[in-house]
């Protein structure tokens, strides 16, 4: 009875990851579907141009402000119909340097104000909202510190406002630091496709997307419409995003224009930002499902879509739970099953392969398609889902956390200002607790679960133990500041853009 309890659920997991393919596999096709009918709009005269409103939200950002205020100040745009609200709730010296800096663009002519908090409450999302009651502007234009839009960005994304039912348009990040490490590597191969599949894909089959939290460009009233920005969950962007489309607002995406940002360098930061991420998503879950469900005027399709959406990082604990059954499963299918169990893991591997075949798409777009991008791609997709396993008990924990509405600080991703190979000075190692235990228990499950593959002569799960053993292994080893991999030795310039 056990072993078959066992069994039943291992599939149960893997149809689930089925389902979430088939979603992923139509988000492929209206990406494919989108790109036959890409547009672009421009304003007919200067005299068109709104007022807009730069905000840019702080918070202890040394390193990097100086460059983020230069480039800013250089967004090509009339200097009578531009404002820049610097939002800082800094707590360190940097307020000082940002003060100062401020200071001489304004006596360059630039319209700059420094807002400074006493506190952090709502942190982001709360800066946001106070930013905004003194904004000018109709059009409300946002960057984090690390983002350095190009020039013309305010020139290729306004023109979309013509439209009065869209609220916001969205820009796709580019990446300043891709090659920098492995690690700097699989967040770019996550993000492009996120950026480039999921964001067209969606806008496409006019389900909803959500507003980055930056590179992107809000309508005052929308946002005012939506219920202001609010802090109650760490993912405020998506937040307010489903809020304003259930309120009818149209979002917009531009996958042609691009905004380069710098990716966390290190483990302890990716491991920050991966828990904010997959924490608010489930907190956004619990928050605005039940309205989107229950509102007769927005489609079947959207309503499973946005399911599958705020649900994504719940995944995290599909694929842990199926991790760990997969060592019994490995000594049940063994006990006379083998060939049906072979089977199964058949029918289901054209998961895999939805996920290969979407995840290639969105590579080749950066990197072109041809044979040696494919290679590179073949095996930087099965280092990204090692990794990627590698993090579940961690993201796990994040989803769990959403879920039950246990409350957590906003804790900001650190900027370093680096873009070639430099390494960074006087960086904490990630200090060791229970989750780190439990990652390492994980290295000598899959470890054993190898080994016991040759044992048993049953070599159906090997891979996915292998994966998973690599996983583990890097995300502790790297927790623990011990560095097997050379950054950039294998790794190759990437273009910006084009298809």
């Amino acid at each position: 009875m056990m072993a078959s309890a066992i069994l039943f659920l291992f599939v149960f997991l893997l149809f689930l990851i089925f389902l979430y393919s088939l979603v992923q596999l139509q988000l492929l096709l209206n990406y494919l579907k989108a790109r036959k009918s890409n547009k672009k709009k421009h304003f007919s005269t200067l005299s068109d141009l709104p007022f807009v409103t730069i905000q840019l939200p702080i918070y202890n950002e040394k390193p990097v402000i100086e460059r983020l205020l230069k480039n800013i100040s250089e967004i090509d745009y009339p200097s009578e119909k531009l404002e820049i609200q610097v939002l800082d709730d800094s707590t360190d010296d940097s307020v000082e340097l940002t003060a100062a800096i401020i200071t001489d663009l304004q006596q360059k002519g630039i319209d700059i104000k420094h807002l400074c908090r006493t506190n952090r409450v709502g942190f982001k999302a709360g800066a946001l909202k106070e930013g905004l009651e003194s904004a000018k502007a109709e059009f409300i234009a946002i960057f984090d510190s690390d983002f350095l839009p190009k020039k013309d960005w305010l020139h290729k994304t306004l023109p979309w406002f013509e439209d009065k039912e869209i609220g916001v348009v969205q820009t796709r990040w580019g990446h300043l630091n891709r090659n920098y490490s492995l690690l700097t590597q699989l967040q770019a191969f996550l993000l492009d496709f996120h950026f480039i599949l999921e964001q067209t894909g969606r806008n496409c089959g006019d389900h909803f997307i959500n507003f980055n939290g930056t590179a992107g460009i809000w309508r005052k009233q929308c946002i005012l419409d939506a219920g202001n920005w609010q802090g109650d969950t760490l993912t405020e962007d998506l937040d307010l995003s489903y809020r304003a489309q259930l309120k009818g607002w149209k979002f917009k995406y531009l996958e042609e224009v691009e905004a380069p940002a710098e990716l966390p360098i290190t483990i302890s930061a990716a491991r920050s930002q991966q828990f904010r991420w997959n924490k608010g998503a489930a907190e956004n879950f619990q928050k605005n499902y039940k309205k989107l469900w229950l509102n007769k005027g927005i489609s079947l399709g959207t309503r499973i879509h946005s399911f599958f959406h705020l649900l994504n990082s719940s995944l995290f604990l599909l694929v842990l739970l199926l991790a760990v059954l997969s060592v019994p499963v490995l000594f049940i299918s063994n006990d006379g099953n083998r060939q049906i169990f072979i089977d199964i893991m058949l029918f289901f591997s054209i998961s895999t392969i939805i996920f290969f075949i979407s995840y290639w798409v969105t590579f080749a777009r950066i990197n072109g398609y041809n044979w040696r991008s494919l290679l590179r791609f073949s095996v930087l997709f099965f280092t990204f889902f090692s990794i990627a396993m590698g993090f579940s008990i961690h993201n796990t924990r994040a989803v769990l956390e959403g879920h039950f509405g246990k409350r957590s600080e906003f804790i900001r991703t650190p900027k370093f200002n680096i873009r070639g190979r430099e390494k960074v000075l006087g960086l904490e190692p990630f200090r060791v607790s229970f989750q780190l235990l439990l990652e390492i228990c994980m290295i000598f499950l899959f470890g054993y679960a190898v080994f016991s593959a040759f044992v048993i002569d049953n070599y159906s799960l090997i891979l996915f133990h292998l994966m998973l053993f690599f996983g583990f292994s890097y995300v502790v080893f790297t927790s623990l500041n011990i560095t097997f991999w050379r950054p950039n030795r294998f790794s190759k310039p990437v273009r910006s853009g084009g298809k």
